[in-house]
C-alpha cells in the first residue's frame, strides 16, 4: 500500500494503489459493460436474422425503400468520428490540451451531424406512412400496393426503428460523455498520467461506431438493388 503520508497523484482514486492499477480496473469495467451491450444487440441481431430468413422477399421489398445513400453518408461520418475520437485519446496522452479539445469537439460535432441525418430519415418515413402502427400504408403514391406482404414490411421497420433508434440513443449518450471530457479538458484535468477517462470513454465511440458498420449493410443495402 502507499505510503499515507505520501501524497497521491492528481486524479488517483483512494481504493487505488497506482495509476496503472486504476486504468487496467477502469478498462476492464467498461469492456465488462461493452460485453453486455454485445448481447443487447445481439438480440436484435437475431430477431432480424430469424425474420429476414422466414421473409426475404418483403424484407428486400422494405429495404428498397430506405436511402442507402444517407446511410452510406452516415458511415463515411462515423468513420471520420472514430478517427477524431482515437486522436483526442492520443493528445490526452501526450498531454496536448488544447488537441483534446480539439478533436472532442470534432466528434460531438459528427455525432450531431449523424443524428441530424437520421432525424431527417425518420421524418421521411412519417411523411411516407411507413412508421409501423395503426397508420402504416404500404402502397405507391399511385395508390397501387408495392412489393411484399404489408405486415412482413412492417415487420421490417419494427426492427429498422428499435435497432436504428436505440442506436441512436448510444450516439447520444456518448454525445454526453464527450462534452463532458471537453469540460474536464478545458479545465486542465488530463495529464500523461492521467487520462483514462478520454481512453474509457473512447471505447464506447468506438464500439458504437462498430454497430453501425453492422446496421449499415443489413438494414439499408438488403433491397438496394430493387427498383421502388
Amino acid at each position: 500500500m502507499a505510503d499515507s503520508h505520501t501524497a497521491s497523484p492528481y486524479g488517483l482514486a483512494h481504493h487505488f494503489d497506482n495509476m496503472e492499477q486504476q486504468r487496467e480496473a477502469g478498462t476492464l469495467g467498461m469492456w465488462a459493460f461493452l460485453v453486455t451491450e454485445i448481447m443487447f444487440f445481439g438480440g436484435l441481431f437475431l430477431a432480424y436474422t430469424l425474420y429476414r430468413a422466414y421473409y426475404p422477399e418483403s424484407f428486400a421489398a422494405a429495404s428498397s425503400h430506405l436511402n442507402w445513400r444517407y446511410g452510406a453518408f452516415n458511415t463515411v461520418v462515423l468513420i471520420c468520428s472514430s478517427l477524431t475520437m482515437a486522436l483526442a485519446v492520443y493528445n490526452s496522452q501526450v498531454g496536448n490540451r488544447r488537441m483534446i479539445t480539439l478533436f472532442l469537439v470534432l466528434t460531438i460535432i459528427l455525432g450531431a451531424v449523424f443524428l441530424g441525418v437520421k432525424a431527417v430519415e425518420y421524418y421521411e418515413k412519417y411523411e411516407t406512412h411507413h412508421i409501423p402502427g395503426p397508420g402504416f400504408v404500404w402502397q405507391s403514391e399511385a395508390g397501387e400496393p408495392l412489393a411484399g406482404n404489408p405486415q412482413n414490411v412492417q415487420m421490417f421497420y419494427w426492427l429498422y426503428f428499435a435497432m436504428t433508434g436505440v442506436h441512436a440513443l448510444h450516439m447520444i449518450i456518448g454525445i454526453g460523455l464527450m462534452l463532458v471530457l471537453v469540460f474536464m479538458a478545458r479545465r486542465g484535468r488530463f495529464t500523461p498520467e492521467y487520462h483514462s477517462p478520454v481512453e474509457i470513454s473512447g471505447l464506447y465511440w468506438h464500439f458504437v461506431d462498430i454497430v453501425w458498420i453492422f446496421l449499415f449493410p443489413l438494414l439499408y443495402l438488403l433491397g438496394a438493388h430493387l427498383d421502388h
